[in-house]
Parts: C-alpha cells; sequence; structure tokens
C-alpha cells in the first residue's frame, strides 16, 4: 500500500480519495478548512501545505479545478516541487490546457519526478461508483506506475499518448459531451413546445439511434428540473475554452463549440454558473419562452 497525497477534495476528488482509503492506501492532503468526516473516519491526514504534502507521500494526485490551480499546487509557494522526493510519482487528475501540461510535466521530470495526465470523464456519478473514464498522457513506464492508482477509481483507462495527450483526449470530449447536452436539450424542448409528453419522448430516443448516455442521465434532469451540480456550468464552459483557444492554435473551425460556449455563457448571466451543465437547456428555454415539460 502506498502513501498518496490527495490534493483536491471537491466534487469529484471527494469520493475518489475515499475509494483509494477503502483499497488500503494511506491518504495525506492539504488542510482546507474542515475535513469531510467520512474521509477523516477513513483515516485521511492533513498537512499544512501542498509541500508538506509531497515531503509525506510516494504518490501525488491533484484533482483541482484549472490549469492555474495546478500550476499554484505544483511550482508555487510552498508548492509540491519544493518537497519532492526523487521517484515521487505526480498524477493530475485535474481538466487543463495540454500545452501547459506538457510545460509542467517537463519541470517535474527535471525535478526528479514522473508525471502523469489523467483527465477525467463520468462526472459525480462516475466518481462515486467507481466508473471513471480515464484518458492518459504519460510515459510508457509512468502508465504502469499509475495504473493500479487509476483502477481504484475508474473503469475505463487509456494511454492515449505523451504528456498532454491525455488532455487533448479529455478537450475532445469535452466538446463532444457539450454539443451533446445542447442536441437533447433541443430535441426535448421542440417536442414539449410542439405538445408532446417529453418523458415518452425521452423513452423511445432510448430505443433508437439518438440513444446515449447523455440522452438518459441529462434528458431525465431536464425533464425533472434537477440542475444540482454534478459538473458545473462554470466548469464546462473553462474547458471549452480551452477547445477554443486549441483551435485558434491549430488554424481550426469549431463552430458547434462555439456556440455551446455562448449557451453556457447565458446560463452565467442568468446566474447559473453553478448549475449542472445539463442547465443549458435553460438558455434555449429563455430563447423560446417555454420550459420543458410545461
Amino acid at each position: 500500500m502506498s502513501k498518496i497525497g490527495f490534493i483536491g477534495l471537491g466534487i469529484m476528488g471527494r469520493p475518489m480519495a475515499g475509494h483509494l482509503l477503502d483499497a488500503g492506501h494511506s491518504l495525506v492532503t492539504v488542510k482546507r478548512g474542515t475535513l469531510d468526516a467520512a474521509l477523516a473516519e477513513k483515516g485521511m491526514s492533513e498537512v499544512a501545505s501542498p509541500k508538506a504534502v509531497a515531503e509525506a507521500s510516494d504518490v501525488i494526485i491533484t484533482m483541482v479545478p484549472d490549469t492555474p490551480d495546478v500550476e499554484s499546487v505544483l511550482f508555487g509557494e510552498e508548492g509540491v516541487i519544493e518537497g519532492l522526493k526523487p521517484g515521487t510519482l505526480v498524477i493530475d487528475m485535474s481538466s487543463i490546457a495540454p500545452m501547459q501540461t506538457q510545460a509542467f510535466a517537463k519541470r517535474i521530470t527535471e525535478a526528479g519526478g514522473e508525471f502523469v495526465d489523467a483527465p477525467v470523464s463520468g462526472g459525480e456519478g462516475g466518481a462515486v461508483n467507481a466508473a471513471l473514464t480515464i484518458m492518459v498522457g504519460a510515459t510508457t513506464e509512468g502508465f504502469e506506475r499509475a495504473k493500479p492508482y487509476l483502477d481504484v477509481v475508474g473503469k475505463t483507462i487509456t494511454h492515449i499518448g505523451g504528456h498532454g495527450a491525455g488532455q487533448t483526449c479529455k478537450v475532445a470530449n469535452q466538446i463532444v459531451v457539450a454539443l451533446t447536452i445542447e442536441a437533447v436539450a433541443e430535441g426535448l424542448l421542440f417536442a414539449s413546445k410542439a405538445g408532446a409528453d417529453v418523458a415518452k419522448v425521452r423513452e423511445s430516443l432510448m430505443g433508437g439511434l439518438a440513444q446515449s448516455k447523455i440522452l438518459d442521465v441529462h434528458g431525465e434532469r431536464m425533464i425533472k428540473r434537477t440542475f444540482e451540480p454534478g459538473f458545473r456550468v462554470r466548469l464546462h464552459q473553462k474547458d471549452l475554452n480551452l477547445a477554443l483557444e486549441g483551435a485558434r492554435t491549430l488554424n481550426l473551425s469549431l463552430p458547434g463549440t462555439a456556440n455551446a460556449q455562448q449557451l453556457f455563457q447565458a446560463c452565467v448571466a442568468n446566474g447559473g454558473q453553478d448549475w449542472d451543465h445539463a442547465g443549458i437547456v435553460r438558455a434555449l428555454e429563455k430563447l423560446a419562452d417555454h420550459e420543458v415539460g410545461q
């Protein structure tokens, strides 16, 4: 069993840390307010800084919101790199910019560590059920070292390529997810405005070519009006910013992605930055002056 430093105990990180504790690993985190009672009961301990986490750990996992957060944890004042021991495995499971990820990997490698980018898909449900899809960018050795830990929290784990490749795959994932959520929202809104029973429409669509996990999970959210976050609008908006910034660098046009980003921005403008990303339907409902299921 390993000594793991886990930094980032949010909606996703909390259950992931719990699974690692259940598997028998020893976990330490940075003190941020009151530690979740369930994690404390399982033996998770706290220290004052990311540097202290690194000093106490053989493996470090980060699960924080954005690129600057990862940079601060790894390289800021009292950061991980200041306490990094030779051979430490650093696994970043956040969703951040691929190019910066490559730079982070270079710095960790030069400091004697092994860096792995391993962003996830599956939302809160996937984290709770240890069924996440994990997209890995690493050396072959880094992937082999990281996989036993990833197996504890994930179900589908794929070594995409070298450093940054996992994050590139995650950006592609977020493009597909955003556009599919928008498509489900438009379909259900059309059916509702036309007077059909949207619950029955969704049930029928689930048996045809339109069926998808998003139609299943987020279609139900839209109909039942349950927009408590599994994955927040503001975080998906951040991921689409990465996609659009990357597209500009690659001289690539992503019109559907840009449109989905504008709908997320409309959600934010109406106070919905912390809605679940299925809340994109609310932006479309405002344009239609009609609510799904109304």
